[in-house]
């Protein structure tokens, strides 16, 4: 039987974390190891027990938390966020620039909604984070590759050779999902000008920004003279305070964009999660020491991650910072079939490099992201022993 079906969601490829589940269903893993899923980069802990009680006050004494709310998100969290935004960048950032969305990546299909269509392209570095991609795909925008450098960063002197008519937007993630690299100041100022000089956009997903191993501020574009007609910043409560179940995200950019966006979040969600927004809001205004302690842990095992490698032979780690590790493994298998096997073998479940790059025929690939920011120091060890003892058969 034949029914319709659109194209291009047709050639998208699967969710990734729904294939590495299927995995487990048929991985016949050893009953003495407790399995490590190093696959998704989701904080699996609940929010800290002062988000969940107001989260619950407001669940039963705030009638409002149940109704729709404004499209753009509540003022109160718009507001929070652009004084917050103000402090860590010392740029000109007002609540009219701030939309809350339904998780980051809602953030980035809206902006894509609201710059390209059918045809159009936009310069993606590669690896890529596999969800830009699929949407890319699925909205028939075209992938310009823009493949990364032995130090895992974009090549500024490759980027406008890709620019062409059909070009609106370079995407940029810092720091980097799926390699950890943190993007250097004078990098991003450089492709900022880019996009500005080719009247094009930068948009710049700051998920991982709050587990960044620098100090504010990590870049200076927001001091750029009329920054919001070039710049889209894009970031995730859901990382920062865990509020992955409560998809609360949020898009920084010019006033007449958002109110393109609007059109975009008014058809999809009508309105962000309320009771997601009260416990983002309470965050941002009681947190801020809860969140350098998480930021302060999650820095604490990018450095157990970087003397692990040091210290297993041939192993190659080309990328590591926020919540990922980005290496090179040393067997002559292609990595789809290292993963499987290092999960039979050693039941750990990561990702192989097929899922954030384009098919190669070439060359064997050989990466793997590992997801490390749900095990602590002393797991990471296990970690390395276990990987330490991995032969493939």
């Amino acid at each position: 039987m034949t029914y319709p079906l659109n194209p291009y969601m047709k050639k998208t490829f699967p969710s990734p974390i729904t294939e590495a589940c299927n995995w487990l269903e048929n991985a016949k893993i050893p009953k003495d190891l407790e399995l490590m899923n190093l696959s998704q980069a989701a904080p699996i802990e609940p929010p800290p027990k002062a988000i969940r009680k107001a989260i619950a006050d407001a669940s039963i004494n705030n009638p409002e938390a149940h109704f729709y709310g404004p499209v753009l998100g509540n003022e109160d969290l718009r507001h929070e966020l652009s004084k917050k935004w103000k402090e860590l960048y010392e740029g000109k950032i007002e609540s009219n620039n701030i939309g809350i969305t339904s998780g980051c990546n809602q953030a980035f299909c809206a902006t894509i909604a609201t710059v390209a269509g059918p045809g159009d392209n936009i310069i993606v570095p590669s690896p890529w984070y596999f969800n830009h991609k699929m949407w890319l795909d699925m909205a028939a925008i075209n992938t310009n590759m823009l493949p990364v450098d032995e130090k895992m960063l974009p090549p500024l002197n490759q980027t406008e050779k890709l620019i062409d008519k059909n070009t609106k937007a370079i995407l940029l993630v810092t720091p980097n999902n799926p390699t950890g690299v943190e993007y250097p100041k004078r990098m991003l100022l450089d492709f900022y000008r880019i996009a500005k000089k080719n009247n094009i956009l930068l948009i710049l997903d700051e998920t991982y920004r709050d587990f960044h191993s620098r100090n504010d501020p990590i870049h200076n574009l927001f001091k750029e003279h009329k920054w919001e007609n070039t710049l889209v910043s894009l970031y995730s409560f859901s990382k920062s305070y865990r509020l992955t179940g409560h998809r609360i995200g949020a898009v920084i950019a010019s006033e007449s964009r958002l109110k393109t966006i609007e059109k975009f979040l008014d058809s999809v969600t009508i309105c962000p999660n309320q009771l997601g927004q009260i416990g983002a809001l309470f965050g941002l205004k009681k947190l801020s020491k809860w969140l350098e302690n998480e930021r302060s842990e999650i820095l604490n095992r990018k450095n157990a991650i970087q003397e692990g490698f040091k210290n297993l032979s041939n192993w190659k780690l080309k990328g590591c910072g926020a919540y990922f590790a980005y290496v090179e493994h040393p067997f002559n298998f292609s990595s789809d079939i290292i993963c499987k096997k290092i999960l039979s073998n050693q039941a750990i479940l990561t990702l192989p490099e097929k899922t954030f790059t384009p098919p190669n025929n070439n060359d064997l690939q050989k990466h793997i992201r590992i997801a490390f920011a749900n095990i602590n120091t002393s797991e990471i060890k296990d970690m390395f022993k276990r990987l330490s003892n991995f032969k493939p058969s």
